[in-house]
């Protein structure tokens, strides 16, 4: 059986607090645990909701995230690859911003 995606876009996908789900053209559906990508785990509503096609319909991109998803990888059954250290330095990076953006709020209120 053929795993490619190449010519079966990606219809919709659908983010829940537990599952990352992904529905393609040719009528398959993907559900993984969405702990796999913790980048979208720690996003907002509208980060998760943010997001385009990539490549030839075969990837999936949050441009608020800096994050990608091969849907190949995800008929292969692959979590996010990023390095616990990478994550934690975006996790640290993303918390810097909102210490500094509720500081911001709290001087013009």
């Amino acid at each position: 059986m053929s795993t490619s995606t190449a010519d079966i876009p990606v219809t919709n996908i659908a983010i829940t607090e537990n599952n990352f789900t992904v529905s393609l053209a040719d009528g398959r559906t993907i559900t993984v645990p969405l702990e796999w990508f913790p980048r979208l785990v720690h996003a907002s509503a509208a980060e998760r909701e943010n997001w385009r096609l990539i490549g030839q319909g075969d990837g999936l991109h949050w441009p608020d995230l800096d994050e990608d998803i091969n849907i190949h990888d995800l008929l292969l059954g692959r979590r996010s690859a990023e390095s616990r250290s990478s994550f934690e330095r975006w996790l640290e990076k993303r918390r810097s911003i909102d210490r500094v953006s509720n500081q911001e709020e709290g001087r013009n209120n």
